[in-house]
């Protein structure tokens, strides 16, 4: 039962994390064209992070929050609540 409900929960947080990326993006003004570019990385990159396809570790999400004028704390802050 537990099993069930942590990976009911991992789901949640992962669509929240996955709308939180997005958010932050566009709140920035960016396309997903934009954002690639000012990560140095294809569309796709931004695509995949965004619906989930592609998981981000620590430094690729550090990365994303600066290209998005936003700190790391912040976006964590923001996850959190």
């Amino acid at each position: 039962m537990f099993r069930r409900m942590a990976g009911k929960h991992r789901t949640q947080d992962q669509r929240k994390l996955q709308t939180l990326l997005k958010d932050v993006r566009v709140q920035s003004g960016l396309t997903q064209v934009q954002m690639a570019n000012a990560l140095g990385r294809p569309q796709s990159y931004v695509s995949k992070y965004e619906s989930g396809e592609r998981k981000l570790d620590l430094l690729e999400l550090r990365d994303i929050c600066q290209s998005a004028g936003i700190g790391l704390s912040e976006f964590a802050r923001r996850f959190e609540h």
